[in-house]
C-alpha cells in the first residue's frame, strides 16, 4: 500500500483572502494524493528576505513539528530559491515546497494527452530554469513524493544548457499543435457551428455540465485540476448548431508560466463565440468570476460571455445571488433550461427562425444552400417543399428568394 506523503502548510497572512488562500492549499494537497496534517499562521508585514516570515516563527513550527517524521512543508505563496533552502535548514532539512510547484506537480499529475504532457513539462522547466543557479542540492532534497513529478524526477539541475535546449525543443514542438489546432479552428468554422467555450474557477462543475449537455464523457471528479485537456462536442438549441468546449480550470495566483504553457489550450475560449463563466454558488462566487476574466483578459479575451453560478442545490434559496447570472444545478439538473435560452438569447442578432417555400424545380439550388441552414420542419406541397428553418443572418442573402414573407 502506499504511503500517503503528510503536508504541513505554512500560511502567510499577508491580505484579506488569506483563508481563501489556505481553504484552497488544502484541496491542492488532496488533489496531489497527500494528507492535510495542520496549519502555521504568521502575520506579514514585511517580507523577510532570507525567510520569508522570520527565523522566531520557524522555530515555533520546528518544535511544534518536533518528533514527528517525514512531514512536508508547503509554503503557501511563491519563495525564491535562497528562501525554500533557508527554511528547510531551520526546519531540520525537512523537504519544503511552495504553492507554485505543488501546482505544477498537480499538473504534471493529471495530464493526460501528449499535448498536455508538453504544456506542464514547459512550464515546469520554466520555472525550475531561473532558480538553479546557487542552488546546490535543493532540487535532490525534494526526493520523491509531492513536488517532485514530471521533470523534477530527473536531475536536470546538473545540466543548464539542457534545460535552455529542452525548453526551446518543447516550445516547437506546441508551435507545431497550435498550427494543427488553427487548423482544426478553421475547418468548424467552415462547418458553421458556433463556439461556446466553459471557463472558469477549478472544480466547480465544468466538466459536469459538458457531459450534461453533451454526453462527453469527460472525467468528473472533486479534485482540483482534474480535467487539463481540451474536449470538444457538438450539441444543438432548437435546430443550431454549437461546439462546447471544456477548458483547463483556473484559480487565484496561478503560475504565470501554466498560463503561457496553455495559452494554445485556452485558445478555444479567446476565439470563442461565447463564453460561459462557471463559478461555485456556494463559494467565493465574485472572486472565481474576477480570477477567470483577469487571467483571460491578460491573454485578450474580448468575447461576450454569460456568468453561470452552479451547485446552487447546496443553498438555501438564490434571491442573495447576483440577478446577473445564471443559477443551475448540474448535480440536480436545475436551470439548465434557463442556461439553454441564455445561450439562445446571446446569439439572438445571430440566428434567425423562418419559412421557406422551394419549389420543386429549384431544389438543387436550395441543396447547395442547406448546408448553412438548420432545418426544424420539411413538409411536401402541391409545387413546392415548405421548410422551417434557422439560419445564421449573414446567409439569409442566400435564400432570400425562397423565403416566405
Amino acid at each position: 500500500m502506499e504511503k500517503i506523503e503528510k503536508v504541513y502548510i505554512i500560511q502567510p497572512v499577508n491580505d484579506s483572502n488569506w483563508r481563501t488562500l489556505h481553504d484552497e492549499a488544502v484541496a491542492l494537497i488532496e488533489s496531489a494524493g497527500g494528507a492535510y496534517c495542520g496549519s502555521g499562521y504568521q502575520n506579514i508585514k514585511e517580507r523577510n528576505p532570507a525567510t520569508y516570515i522570520g527565523s522566531g516563527k520557524l522555530e515555533e513550527i520546528n518544535s511544534t513539528l518536533s518528533g514527528l517524521d517525514e512531514i512536508t512543508i508547503l509554503f503557501n505563496g511563491e519563495l525564491s530559491p535562497s528562501q525554500t533552502l533557508n527554511i528547510s535548514a531551520a526546519l531540520d532539512d525537512r523537504k519544503v515546497i511552495d504553492r507554485t510547484t505543488l501546482i505544477l506537480d498537480i499538473f504534471a499529475l493529471n495530464a493526460v494527452t501528449n499535448e498536455g504532457k508538453v504544456q506542464v513539462e514547459l512550464a515546469q522547466l520554466k520555472y525550475i530554469y531561473p532558480r538553479l543557479k546557487g542552488r546546490g542540492s535543493a532540487l535532490s532534497r525534494l526526493g520523491g513524493g509531492i513536488g517532485s513529478r514530471g521533470p523534477g524526477e530527473t536531475k536536470l539541475e546538473t545540466d543548464r544548457r539542457h534545460i535552455r535546449y529542452r525548453i526551446k525543443y518543447l516550445e516547437k514542438r506546441l508551435a507545431e499543435m497550435e498550427t494543427r489546432r488553427a487548423l482544426h479552428s478553421e475547418r468548424r468554422t467552415k462547418s458553421g457551428a458556433k463556439l461556446i467555450a466553459l471557463v472558469g474557477y477549478t472544480n466547480t462543475g465544468k466538466s459536469s455540465l459538458m457531459n450534461l449537455l453533451t454526453g462527453a464523457g469527460v472525467l468528473e471528479k472533486n479534485a482540483l485540476f482534474a480535467t487539463l485537456d481540451p474536449t470538444a462536442r457538438k450539441f444543438a438549441i432548437d435546430g443550431m448548431d454549437f461546439v462546447l468546449v471544456d477548458t483547463v480550470g483556473f484559480i487565484r495566483q496561478l503560475p504565470h508560466d501554466i498560463v503561457d504553457a496553455f495559452k494554445s489550450t485556452l485558445e478555444s475560449a479567446l476565439n470563442c463565440d461565447l463564453a460561459l463563466f462557471i463559478a461555485d454558488a456556494s463559494g467565493d462566487y465574485n472572486m472565481q468570476f474576477d480570477t477567470t476574466l483577469s487571467t483571460l483578459q491578460s491573454l485578450g479575451f474580448n468575447k461576450p460571455y454569460l456568468k453561470v453560478l452552479n451547485k446552487c442545490d447546496l443553498l438555501d434559496g438564490v434571491e442573495d445571488l447576483p440577478s446577473d447570472c445564471i443559477y443551475i444545478s448540474v448535480k440536480k439538473n436545475q436551470g439548465i433550461d434557463d442556461l439553454l435560452s441564455g445561450i439562445t438569447k446571446a446569439f439572438a442578432d445571430t440566428f434567425t427562425t423562418l419559412k421557406l417555400f422551394i419549389p420543386y424545380t429549384e431544389i438543387n439550388v436550395y441543396s447547395s444552400l442547406s448546408r448553412n441552414l438548420n432545418e426544424l420542419s420539411r413538409e411536401y406541397r402541391d409545387g413546392g417543399m415548405e421548410v422551417k428553418c434557422t439560419v445564421e443572418n449573414i446567409y439569409l442573402a442566400q435564400i432570400q428568394k425562397f423565403i416566405v414573407k
